[in-house]
């Protein structure tokens, strides 16, 4: 599956369940553990880059980017900024380099901050400079997230982690990777904006396409045409890669949907961590769920139905909404009709 979908986002919010866990279930239902994709991670056939989980054998394909970062120049200044800020810092790199070699894998708070500039950040990263490093030090190759412990990620040096495989030159490895998204996504944009992990575009991979309704030029898997299809009721979480490029999203299924755990509560349209639904081809609405796990129940708080639905989507979405709780171990809590 993850070969598939070329990976998961690996986001720790567990409103209902992980994300990774939650698109896993949405495409292999109740077969699918949890424990399976723990044991995968701890076994290193799948590792974490950048916050997506993919299979170990791809980190080929990232490997000779990491060799070249930051890439060639010339750099726009706020690249050139970093640049300073590390080699600034380079005793820190050093240090933890050497705390992790001969220490072993390490939760970042058990790492040296010995930085000398503190990292300056209107945002939450301000003067976090190990985590800020770390994440630097993951894109040139040097480190790599390592498994967990409890709620804790751990570190540990890169050519203990990935596998050693011979790096794919820069160039064929963006094309098999656009070429690979492409597969996954059936349909995409030649460009995209820019986005800091995984681009949403697959450049000239594929054939040139128009879709009805919308603007510009698409790029399509040709295989894919003409396959037959066969719809069902889906809860999507909310980084499900079917939704994540949210522009594609409002182009292709024209559906209104924003991640809503960061607004304040008064402000919130469909709920904290709302599951889009799909039905079919088309996304019809958002499940507004949360999992209480003291009481062991699965609060459904609303359904949000776009427009209004039919009986038979009804029982489906209610049905969907059942196997969840199942799956999840709890029982089912639904709102109370007026």
């Amino acid at each position: 599956m993850i070969r598939q979908l070329t990976l998961l986002q690996a986001d720790q919010t567990a409103a209902i369940t992980p994300s990774a866990d939650l698109v896993a279930w949405s495409r292999l239902g109740s077969s699918h553990a949890p424990a399976d994709l723990k044991a995968a991670l701890r076994d290193r056939s799948l590792v974490e880059l950048q916050g997506m989980i993919r299979p170990a054998e791809d980190i080929a394909l990232y490997t000779a980017e990491m060799a070249e970062w930051p890439g060639p120049g010339p750099l726009p200044d706020w690249r050139e900024d970093t640049l300073k800020w590390i080699e600034a810092n380079d005793k820190c790199r050093l240090d933890i380099l050497h705390r992790l070699g001969s220490d072993g894998a390490l939760p970042m708070r058990d790492l040296p901050d010995t930085c000398t500039v503190p990292w300056r950040s209107t945002g939450w990263t301000n003067n976090r400079n190990v985590s800020v490093l770390l994440g630097f030090m993951v894109r040139r190759g040097e480190v790599a997230m390592a498994g967990w412990r409890g709620r804790d990620r751990l570190w540990d040096l890169a050519e203990r982690v990935y596998p050693d495989d011979p790096m794919v030159p820069v160039e064929h490895a963006r094309r098999i990777r656009a070429e690979r998204r492409l597969r996954a996504l059936g349909i995409a944009r030649a460009q995209g904006p820019a986005c800091p992990v995984e681009p949403s575009d697959v450049g000239a991979t594929g054939e040139l396409a128009m879709v009805e309704g919308t603007r510009g030029m698409w790029r399509v898997d040709t295989a894919q045409l003409g396959q037959p299809f066969r719809g069902r009721v889906a809860l999507l979480s909310p980084l499900d890669q079917l939704i994540f490029d949210r522009k594609r999203m409002t182009e292709l299924f024209d559906f209104d949907y924003q991640l809503e755990m960061y607004k304040p509560v008064a402000k919130r349209r469909w709920g904290y961590w709302a599951l889009p639904i799909l039905d079919g081809d088309r996304l019809i609405g958002k499940l507004d769920a949360a999992a209480d796990r003291t009481s062991s129940m699965l609060r459904v708080n609303a359904v949000h139905e776009d427009q209004p639905f039919s009986k038979t989507t009804a029982a489906a979405v209610h049905r969907e909404i059942r196997a969840l709780a199942d799956w999840l171990g709890l029982d089912l809590l639904l709102p109370s009709r007026s």
